[in-house]
């Protein structure tokens, strides 16, 4: 496991590389943030800007998702996994929008989780993003590097990553760091093929150093 010192070098390095990280998914407003991030479950950020980018000029708020059939907003996004699913979920929320919230989306992830298909990692995404709370959002990119470098453990579930990270990282640093180890995982630290030969933590990293050495023995 890495030491305070480590996890401290460790997010300074890759501030160096992505200091501009920041959320992919196109949105301008809470509500199309709130739409696209549901959407984006078990999906790349870049397919669903490329549906989205149609979506958002047809529905602008809640009532519209609800004015048209379900068949034609599946149709609208049947190129995005499970859209049979996120449809019916995007429509129930957009009803607890309209009848609880006044159509504005909540601030809070207490309130942001009740909405239908949405779990924590979409609050905390909406959350900080739309609202400035600061928060970490665990998906997969942050997953593997959290316990690629050793900052978490392997056996931890997808909760315990995100307290821990949540601990030993300071909480005016949360949502930056969040995105920070998206942009890492995503186009450095990749699941398949990490760069590890360039990587400027490998000296602290126990999965680099690991894959290093396998490679030297082949």
């Amino acid at each position: 496991m890495l030491t305070k010192k480590d996890i401290r070098f460790a997010l300074d390095e890759i501030g160096k590389m992505y200091p501009d990280a920041h959320c992919e998914l196109t949105h301008e407003n809470p509500f199309e943030l709130l739409i696209a991030v549901v959407l984006s479950a078990q999906c790349t950020d870049a397919l669903v800007n490329k549906v989205t980018k149609d979506l958002f000029q047809k529905y602008k708020n809640p009532e519209d998702y609800l004015n048209v059939p379900l068949e034609e907003l599946q149709n609208d996004i049947k190129s995005i996994g499970l859209y049979r699913n996120k449809s019916k979920n995007i429509r129930k929320l957009c009803e607890t929008l309209i009848e609880q919230y006044g159509g504005e989306v909540p601030s809070t992830k207490a309130e942001l989780e009740k909405l239908a298909g949405v779990g924590r990692k979409t609050a905390n995404v909406v959350a900080s993003v739309a609202f400035g709370e600061p928060a970490i959002a665990v998906d997969t990119h942050v997953e593997r590097v959290s316990k690629r470098l050793g900052i978490c453990r392997w056996k931890d579930s997808v909760l315990e990553v995100e307290k821990t990270l949540m601990k030993k990282i300071p909480r005016d640093e949360w949502s930056q760091t969040h995105h920070r180890l998206i942009f890492f995982g995503r186009y450095h630290c990749k699941a398949r093929s990490p760069e590890c030969e360039v990587c400027p933590l490998l000296d602290i990293c126990r999965e680099g150093q690991k894959r290093m050495k396998a490679k030297a023995r082949a």
